[in-house]
């Protein structure tokens, strides 16, 4: 089976991971400290946080924040579930906008929409690595957290995705551009807020007795308690990984691409296709899925799916779920929840791959009329 979304890792992941299994050092250490001063120094941030997965990450955005208990926060509804699980967790109500059909993306319109007295913040998704248009919004004068898990070599204007909002979030997850099994990070272009994040993470624990000891302090196993909030620390085997994956990212990217060109080549004047949106000019995209629009979807995806390729939507609209008990009329991501189909894109396809998905693509189209 083709899988639809992947990465790849090699001899670079391993031999990062052996010397942190030879130095005894598995939990968070040195390679913690240069993976993420290696992120901040290639996404040009002040300091980047390496936490334990990208949506533990969103929920820091959301404490960092300190928003007002009861105060709505706005979710595009066309995202991961943990976008508006974190909302509700830090005790706000995540209210569900509507996404451009064509970027799948929030927009300031789609939000100015969903705007109340009671509106805290607004959190932004960059979908498959296509930067949202952010001037608009952030002329809205709310709190902006950027979800940029798809986004992690994506630009807008010339600056990174994550360092534009207040927070910025990515995830390196299995399946991410950058993958270490499980990870996520934080920015903010607000040095006090990543200062108070760094102490968040280890159980809002001031220093660690080890970091005082060597600072001269007596007792130093005594330590002091800044403020309450759980364990999100990495480890050295997930940040050795990141230093592997950061080695050849761009090469990673560049093969990415290659497939994405691709697709729009062979599909771009198919007219029963409607392929994604590219990076517009002075923009960068990170092509982490390639995402079309078809009338006949389910049809086209059981074929392929018995054909050996695998393919899915990402992701179900959230203000469908019953459990928010959202009562939103959501037109776009309604629509896009019956057309839109994400197809295999990700470094370990190959291009034999490629051909056999463009090929069968084509074929269920046919099939499907």
């Amino acid at each position: 089976m083709i899988n639809v979304f992947g990465s790849k890792v090699g001899h670079e992941e391993i031999e990062e991971i052996s010397e942190s299994i030879l130095k005894q050092w598995m939990g968070m250490g040195p390679k913690t400290k240069k993976f993420e001063m290696d992120m901040a120094a290639r996404l040009g941030a002040e300091k980047f946080l390496l936490v334990d997965s990208g949506s533990n990450g969103l929920y820091m955005a959301m404490k960092m924040l300190d928003l007002p208990k009861g105060s709505e926060v706005i979710v595009p509804s066309l995202t991961w579930v943990s976008c508006a699980q974190v909302v509700l967790l830090a005790d706000c109500i995540p209210v569900f906008a509507d996404v451009d059909m064509d970027t799948q993306n929030v927009t300031a319109e789609t939000i100015k929409e969903k705007i109340t007295e009671n509106t805290s913040a607004i959190m932004v998704v960059h979908y498959g690595g296509l930067a949202v248009d952010m001037d608009p919004i952030l002329e809205l004068g709310l709190p902006v957290i950027e979800d940029a898990c798809h986004a992690v070599d994506s630009t807008y204007k010339g600056k990174a995705c994550g360092l534009i909002g207040d927070v910025g979030v990515y995830s390196f997850d299995a399946v991410k551009n950058l993958s270490i099994g499980e990870g996520g990070g934080v920015v903010s272009r607000h040095g006090e807020w990543m200062e108070r994040a760094s102490l968040m993470r280890y159980c809002g624990i001031g220093k660690s007795g080890f970091e005082a000891s060597t600072q001269g302090k007596e007792r130093w196993w005594e330590y002091n308690i800044v403020e309450p909030f759980i364990k999100m620390c990495p480890s050295d085997i997930a940040a050795g990984i990141g230093l592997g994956q950061l080695k050849k990212l761009d090469d990673l990217q560049a093969y990415r691409k290659k497939i994405w060109e691709i697709y729009q080549s062979e599909f771009g004047e198919i007219d029963e296709i409607k392929t994604p949106k590219d990076a517009p000019n002075g923009d960068k995209h990170s092509y982490f899925t390639y995402f079309i629009r078809i009338d006949n979807r389910d049809s086209v995806a059981k074929y392929l799916f018995e054909n050996g390729i695998y393919t899915t939507l990402r992701y179900h609209p959230l203000h469908m779920n019953p459990l928010y008990k959202s009562k939103a009329v959501l037109k776009n991501c309604e629509e896009l929840n019956e057309t839109g189909l994400n197809i295999p894109l990700h470094p370990s396809l190959t291009m034999d791959d490629v051909d056999k998905v463009v090929t069968y693509v084509k074929k269920a189209i046919k099939e499907a009329k």
